[in-house]
């Protein structure tokens, strides 16, 4: 019997353990609502990505000055196999709170680009249409792109 009692003993023990020792709970991360949702450095306007296109192609969107070297910004148009249909440096239109002045892509705001791309008939039914940052350094850190998938007509 006094096996049994020490057994009795040792259980009450542990669950008073387990029920008196304080738990560790994982508490959610705080919801910070003050934090400012990230900005996108390009918005194309035209066209939206999975568009019927067609040439001549009317590409109209905006892109935060520093994507622009020069007031340029390359915009190329490839097949899905990725052979290069159309490829164009397109002017800055001026920032958007500039009255489109052409010396207004040195800024940190957006900066519009409109203008159009004129290719041959696609021997596929998908593309791509990308909007490049210019980066005359060559150095890949400094690469960015943006593309818009488009089905041909």
């Amino acid at each position: 019997m006094n096996y049994y009692l020490k057994i009795l003993v040792l259980l009450v023990v542990a669950a008073a353990a387990v029920y008196f020792i304080p738990r560790k709970t994982v508490e959610p991360a705080p919801n910070d609502q003050s934090e400012e949702p990230i900005e996108a450095e390009v918005i194309v306007d035209t066209p939206q990505p999975g568009d019927m296109v067609a040439s001549p192609l009317q590409v109209k969107g905006r892109a935060k000055g520093f994507w622009f070297f020069e007031a340029n910004l390359p915009v190329t148009l490839k097949d899905q196999n990725g052979n290069v249909l159309a490829q164009k440096g397109f002017s800055a239109k001026g920032g958007s709170a500039s009255g489109g002045q052409a010396g207004d892509w040195m800024t940190e705001n957006y900066v519009e680009f409109d203008d159009v791309l004129t290719f041959p008939t696609p021997t596929t039914q998908y593309g791509v249409l990308i909007i490049e940052k210019d980066n005359p350094s060559g150095l890949p850190q400094f690469d960015a792109a943006f593309a818009v998938p488009v089905i041909f007509q």
